[in-house]
C-alpha cells in the first residue's frame, strides 16, 4: 500500500500513472477525492465540536467546584472502590487415573470426556469420589 501513496503523492509520478486515462475516468477520480475530502472534513468538524463541549462541561464543573470550595487534590483522596479478591480455586472431589494419568474434576461444569466415558459404561460418580 504504501507503493500505491508513494505515487498518489508524487506529482510526476501520479501524472505518469494516470496518463492512459480519459478525461471522464479522470473527472471521476478527482470526484472521489472530492467526496473523500469531504468526508474527513465532516469528521474534523465533529471532532472538534465535541472537544469544545468536552471543554466548556469541564469549565462548567470546574466552576462548581471552586463554588463549594473542592480542589482538585480533595478529589484525590477519595479512594475507589477496591475490587474484591479472587476467591482460591476449588479443590479436586473426583479422581481417575487413565492410562496412568490422573485426571481430577470438583464436580462443577461440564463433565470431563473421560468421566462421561466411564458413566455410560456403568460407573456412579460416587466410584470417583476422593
Amino acid at each position: 500500500m504504501s507503493e500505491f501513496l508513494d505515487v498518489l503523492t508524487h506529482a510526476r509520478r501520479f501524472k505518469a500513472a494516470v496518463k492512459d486515462l480519459s478525461l471522464e475516468e479522470l473527472q471521476d477520480l478527482a470526484a472521489k477525492l472530492n467526496k473523500i475530502i469531504d468526508e474527513r472534513e465532516a469528521a474534523a468538524e465533529e471532532e472538534q465540536a465535541a472537544m469544545a463541549d468536552r471543554i466548556a462541561k469541564i469549565e462548567e464543573i470546574r466552576k462548581q467546584m471552586a463554588e463549594v470550595g473542592l480542589s482538585l487534590d480533595d478529589l484525590g483522596n477519595v479512594s475507589a472502590k477496591v475490587a474484591p479478591k479472587k476467591r482460591a480455586p476449588r479443590p479436586a472431589k473426583y479422581k481417575i487415573v487413565v492410562d496412568g494419568e490422573t485426571i481430577t474434576w470438583t464436580g462443577q461444569g461440564r463433565t470431563p470426556k473421560v468421566f462421561k466415558a466411564e458413566l455410560d459404561k456403568g460407573a456412579s460418580m460416587d466410584d470417583f469420589l476422593i
